[in-house]
């Protein structure tokens, strides 16, 4: 897809990554409606952009996601290209996760995505076009010790893009999915980045995800993983997962040390 010109929604644009990819959507002509909670930091990102138009709101309703996705809708004209980004992360022994926090990241993570694409994709298909991006993880095909919910939250959005991409193969509304492996952005936790330095994580920097991003949508990639070994893990844990198991018992028995000191 083009970018130029295009009216996109994105999610998530006042976090780490967020503002990175709604710089770079704005060099490429982007028309930007932009969505997060956090109204302050997102009317700061707004400013530095000029012509963007920020959209506060709370995705953890269905009835938040419709309200932001109209609020979008009415000051594009339209929506031609919906980036689903915004997410919460959490490092913890299950033991220790709070239900309300598993509610919340299943709320954020996986149902907000499910419910923005179904509060815009009536407009999509009356145009008979349109992109939806769903950024996923590596965590999303790989479940990763102590970061359970996060994981159940992107197995759950990578499904829900396959299917959606299935059903609307005989059209011309693409749904892609974005895989990335570990990101350095504030999402993480100082006990996340102990253990990451801990157990030799590889973590990349946003700006070059967010580069991969946008090469993905203007290669109309259906699915992309980014990161080695991660990606080529993601192949093995599919034919071989107890292989997988093991190569990351030891990881695992490091990683609790700092899930459990938190």
């Amino acid at each position: 897809m083009e970018i130029n010109n295009k009216r996109v929604i994105l999610t998530g644009a006042a976090g780490g990554m967020g503002r990175i990819l709604a710089a770079e959507l704005k060099k490429k002509g982007a028309i930007l409606a932009l969505v997060d909670a956090n109204a302050d930091a997102l009317h700061q990102v707004a400013s530095e952009l000029e012509g963007s138009h920020p959209v506060a709101g709370d995705l953890s309703s269905a009835e938040g996601c419709r309200i932001a996705c109209d609020e979008c809708r009415e000051v594009l004209g339209g929506v031609d290209l919906l980036i689903n980004l915004a997410g919460i992360n959490s490092f913890a022994a299950y033991e220790d996760e709070h239900p309300d926090k598993i509610e919340l990241m299943m709320r954020v993570n996986l149902l907000a995505p499910m419910w923005l694409a179904r509060a815009i994709l009536p407009s999509m298909q009356a145009q008979n076009a349109g992109r939806i991006v769903n950024v996923g993880s590596i965590f999303g095909s790989i479940g990763f010790a102590y970061f359970t919910t996060y994981s159940t939250t992107k197995f759950g959005l990578r499904g829900f893009s396959e299917a959606l991409r299935r059903e609307l193969a005989d059209t011309n509304i693409k749904v892609t999915y974005i895989a990335p492996r570990a990101v350095k952005t504030p999402m993480n936790s100082d006990a996340v980045m102990k253990m990451g330095e801990a157990t030799k994580m590889n973590m990349d920097a946003p700006e070059d995800v967010v580069r991969k991003i946008i090469a993905a949508i203007n290669n109309d990639r259906k699915d992309i993983y980014f990161g080695f070994p991660e990606a080529l893990f993601v192949r093995i844990n599919v034919m071989f997962p107890r292989l997988v198991d093991k190569a990351l018992a030891a990881q695992n028995r490091i990683a609790r040390k700092f899930a459990k000191q938190q």
